[in-house]
């Protein structure tokens, strides 16, 4: 996957890279969603395919409290109010305990889908220059952030399924 470089490609990647993630995401049999099979996000952990999606929806939200907090005048948290960068497994469990109460597999896909579809929205009210034109986060562009944090990660967690469907 080439990195995007303007909005168009930034939502051709967001978009293509889900619906493969959905492809891997149909074929979880709801009764194996919740049971902790593969390799966690911090290291000696197990989750559950559930546990991915939470994690997916989690950064989805993240991206887009940064733009809130933004607009509203705030200091943005980066990468999430506090965790450090050296602390994203620890904000992975907190994005599997937070969408824990959600026990219905559907339930939680159709989460995943608004949220990619909000992402989407976000990404739309942004120009090529406003997306890349210059550093957002540091050396990082807002569109890079973005991708960063959407598609980069729908690749992952898709071949995280695939690897998954294969071992059981």
């Amino acid at each position: 996957m080439a990195v995007p470089e303007s909005k168009e490609a930034l939502i051709k990647a967001i978009n293509s890279q889900f619906t493969l993630l959905m492809k891997k995401i149909d074929a979880v049999p709801a009764e194996r969603a919740f049971s902790p099979e593969m390799a966690g996000h911090a290291q000696g952990t197990q989750m559950s395919p559930a546990n991915l999606v939470a994690y997916l929806l989690g950064w989805g939200n993240v991206v887009l409290k940064w733009h809130e907090d933004e607009e509203q005048g705030k200091t943005i948290d980066f990468p999430e109010a506090g965790y450090k960068w050296n602390q994203l497994g620890l904000l992975a469990q907190k994005f599997y305990q937070d969408y824990a109460p959600i026990t219905d597999w559907a339930e939680l896909i159709a989460l995943l889908a608004a949220n990619k579809l909000a992402l989407i929205a976000l990404v739309e009210r942004y120009t090529d220059e406003q997306l890349y034109g210059e550093g957002w986060y540091g050396k990082w562009t807002r569109g890079r952030m973005i991708q960063f944090n959407t598609a980069a990660p729908y690749k992952n967690a898709a071949g995280r399924l695939r690897t998954w469907e294969k071992n059981k």
